[in-house]
């Protein structure tokens, strides 16, 4: 199987093609050719499911896997695709300098993609932005984020999940009713209303169809800050085309399919939770057992933009990292102890003036 390549020669001048997202097209920057993605075959737009079961067993198509040339990031375990030509970098996720393998690795192709549709200057405008209303952050740290090297656009993968699901429950009931009582407090008789609870036994089956549960494919970055990037708009998503990827990275999965799934389950065990206690109804719930089936489980590899900044700072790594659709920005919170000094001290004054105030008036 031949490597991916993400480069597409200008036929006018021969440079490098890059995908530029305001303009939705491949531009090359050295004479302003330009041409439309290659249309995405005869399905147009669909973005086909894979069969799970056939995945795990290892029985997909030989057209729905591919082999890409990658690095391992020692730091903070990466794993990124690089071109043929390209023998070190610095990684884009921690700021740590590496040299490529010249190795290959085998992956289930992305069936879709969520183009970029913010351009660096648009990301690096929302970062700092972002930035600045950290009042405790370095001053230095900030201008070097704003001065620094330029952001990475990284096509960050992810699982999508469908599935069906039958499940029958049994718990109970519980209406809340109250009981009148009387009680002594200070020496005098009141009338209180006590909470009671009538539980009454409950059964029954719900039903849901899971669509596209988005599991995060990668451990290079703190889940929380993808999860924060939320939501995506998939409805935007188009099917992979290596296009989109031009002057982009991408990360290959270092979540497996069969652990991608597990979490999934998981969200859709809770989700199916919810349906219970609504089914169960009343002003409380138990729920005693619940036994799920499911079905016709499909999925897909996607990959979703994400723009990158890292940056080391006296010694520590600093990661911003911002929505490529709709600029949201997360990242590590840096403090400033001067700041915070001169803050507590600024406090401790208005504090005393007040007081002497207080104290003069009265």
């Amino acid at each position: 199987m031949a490597q991916a390549e993400h480069r597409f020669p200008c036929d006018q001048c021969g440079a490098d093609l890059r995908f530029d997202p305001q303009e939705e097209q491949l531009i090359c920057d050295h004479c302003g050719n330009a041409r439309d993605v290659a249309d995405a075959g005869p399905w147009g737009g669909v973005i086909a499911e894979l069969d799970f079961d056939r995945a795990v067993s290892d029985q997909l198509p030989a057209q729905e896997m591919k082999e890409s040339r990658t690095i391992t990031c020692p730091n903070c375990g990466a794993h990124v695709e690089f071109d043929a030509d390209v023998h070190s970098h610095e990684c884009p996720f921690c700021a740590t300098p590496v040299v490529t393998d010249t190795g290959v690795e085998r992956q289930i192709k992305p069936k879709g993609v969520l183009p970029f549709a913010l351009d660096e200057t648009a990301a690096r405008r929302a970062m700092n932005d972002w930035l600045g209303r950290l009042w405790f952050a370095p001053n230095g740290l900030q201008e070097y984020a704003r001065n620094g090297r330029r952001m990475q656009g990284i096509y960050v993968p992810y699982w999508t999940f469908d599935a069906d699901t039958k499940s029958r429950y049994r718990g109970e009931r519980g209406i809340v009713y109250y009981e009148t009582k009387r009680v002594i407090r200070d020496g005098k008789t009141q009338t209180i209303q006590v909470p009671k609870v009538r539980w009454t036994p409950a059964s029954g089956r719900v039903a849901r169809f899971f669509d596209d549960i988005l599991i995060l494919a990668s451990r290079s970055l703190p889940k929380r800050y993808t999860d924060n990037l939320q939501p995506w708009d998939l409805e935007a998503m188009e099917p992979y085309q290596p296009e989109y990827l031009a002057g982009f990275r991408a990360e290959g999965y270092t979540v497996d399919l069969q652990d991608g799934f597990t979490e999934a389950r998981a969200i859709m065990d809770r989700r199916i939770e919810r349906d219970v206690r609504f089914d169960i109804g009343g002003d409380r719930q138990r729920i005693h057992n619940i036994q799920t089936q499911i079905s016709d489980v499909t999925f897909k590899h996607v990959l979703l933009p994400v723009w990158l900044a890292a940056y080391k700072y006296r010694g520590k790594t600093y990661r911003f990292v911002v929505n490529g659709r709709s600029g949201r920005v997360q990242g590590e919170r840096p403090w400033s102890a001067w700041k915070i000094a001169i803050a507590v001290v600024l406090g401790l004054i208005v504090a005393g003036a007040v007081g002497y105030i207080v104290a003069q008036n009265q």
